[in-house]
């Protein structure tokens, strides 16, 4: 616990009547109120920042005390109620203890024990009075776990968790070599359209967003390593590793590209913005475990195979799936490609085949389609500058041309620059109008629009007068 939020929650915990005691994930014991110090019979100053094991483990008296806590960090599946013997202070004491996992912030850092004196219980000879008071002390105890609950964050059902605390060298740093397959995804033009939208609304859109896409990861086993603003990176294949994790994870991609339509439909009626996402996936050898250091450590990926998924998800346009040979090899069931395509990715030796795929045969049955509308001619060019990208930065030199159809999300460019497919482009069109080439037309080059400036509307109402 640290700075105001810390002392806020300590003063809470310290009046709590029953013994409560924060143990972080190193071991150490962090936090004991009073009412658990007189009952653990252990003084403060050699209690608080002491090693749990090195108070407990040896002392086998108190071996059903100790076995409560650990069953807590084994164990995450369902909440830990015991009743126990404690023995201190030359009396025998019995303990309701419930046990569970405290956050600092969105970080899980430990446990926390609640325990409390129900010796008393036992000597209660009426039947009737001693359920009342059962039921009484379930209430309240039932309270101080809400409190306590509130007062660290929700509790999670995070795999990733359970998997290391499952081992008993599973919170130490370092990894393993694995075969899996990452998958990484992006809204189109995310950047500009945060800085058009109230800060509140766009954090619900992108709340409301994450949670679908969440949904379809986990359901086909993915792992969310982490959210990166509006990007989401995922692994499948670890910690529990499957066979099928190619399979899963292009299956999850379909069901997130047929899900846009339901968040779009939720954000019309809230007068939110359109979403498109573009999705990478690539299959290969990476390391996987704990990254970091012993003060921040994170379940993570590492390696070429991350790089090149990322390089794959740069290159796709809003609605797209693209996987690279490796993926497409491991899947065994049958899929739809709409079209591949040829693309020189950095870091990578040679040439690399991009398959869009927009299904998925027996068992999963999935499907989906890329609406476009095609681009209306324009009763004569418009004329535009515009700049090479290499990545977000301009290649030097203003380039000119003029456009010769649009339609809402793509546009047809006449120019003498030389442009290659899948280039990035920024156009002068109401504002800074990113494009990706999707293909070299008859009359110039097929531009998908990637990111729409505010003032695109106002540019487009001035030139299309239709023939």
């Amino acid at each position: 616990m640290s700075d105001q939020k810390g002392v806020l929650e300590s003063r809470i915990l310290a009046g709590v009547s029953e013994g409560i005691l924060l143990i972080g994930f190193n071991g150490k014991v962090v936090f004991a109120n009073e009412t658990a110090i007189n009952i653990l019979g252990i003084p403060a100053d050699k209690l608080i920042g002491s090693l749990f094991a090195s108070l407990f483990f040896e002392d086998s008296d108190n071996d059903e005390f100790s076995q409560a806590v650990l069953e807590c960090v084994y164990d995450r599946e369902k909440q830990h109620d015991a009743i126990v013997s404690y023995t201190a202070n030359g009396r025998v004491y019995t303990l309701r203890m419930l046990t569970s996992f405290y956050n600092e912030g969105a970080e899980r850092t430990g446990i926390i024990v609640a325990f409390s004196d129900i010796s008393e219980l036992e000597e209660l000879r009426d039947a009737v009075k001693s359920m009342q008071q059962i039921k009484a002390l379930n209430d309240q105890l039932e309270m101080r776990n809400k409190l306590i609950s509130e007062t660290f964050g929700r509790f999670l059902s995070d795999e990733i968790v359970k998997k290391l605390l499952d081992t008993p060298d599973g919170l130490r740093l370092g990894g393993e070599k694995r075969t899996l397959t990452m998958m990484m995804s992006d809204l189109r033009g995310f950047t500009a359209l945060s800085e058009r939208m109230d800060a509140g609304d766009l954090i619900t859109l992108l709340n409301h967003y994450l949670e679908e896409m969440t949904e379809a990861i986990q359901s086909n086993g993915g792992t969310i390593i982490e959210f990166i603003g509006d990007g989401i990176l995922a692994i499948f294949g670890a910690p529990d590793y499957f066979e099928d994790h190619a399979t899963k994870a292009v299956t999850a991609a379909l069901q997130m590209q047929k899900k846009m339509k339901n968040v779009n439909a939720w954000n019309a009626e809230r007068g939110y913005p359109m979403l498109e996402m573009g999705i990478g996936i690539n299959t290969g050898e990476v390391i996987v475990g704990n990254i970091g250091s012993e003060k921040r450590t994170k379940y993570g990926v590492a390696g070429k195979a991350v790089n090149l998924c990322g390089r794959i998800e740069s290159y796709t346009v809003g609605g797209q799936i693209l996987i690279p040979p490796s993926t497409r090899e491991a899947v065994r069931e049958e899929l739809e490609v709409a079209k591949e395509m040829t693309v020189y990715p950095k870091g990578a030796k040679g040439e690399l085949i991009l398959s869009q795929i927009t299904g998925i045969g027996a068992p999963y049955d999935i499907h989906v389609s890329q609406e476009s509308e095609k681009p209306k001619p324009l009763a004569k060019p418009a004329p535009v500058c515009f700049y090479r990208l290499d990545g977000k930065h301009k290649i030097e030199g203003t380039n000119y041309g003029g456009i010769t159809a649009v339609a809402h999300d793509r546009a047809v460019i006449e120019t003498g620059t030389k442009l290659e497919v899948l280039d990035n482009i920024q156009l002068e069109a109401g504002g800074d109008l990113y494009c990706k080439v999707l293909e070299e037309a008859e009359n110039g080059y097929l531009l998908q629009y990637t990111a729409v400036p505010a003032g695109y509307d106002n540019w487009l109402k001035g030139i299309t007068t239709t023939v």
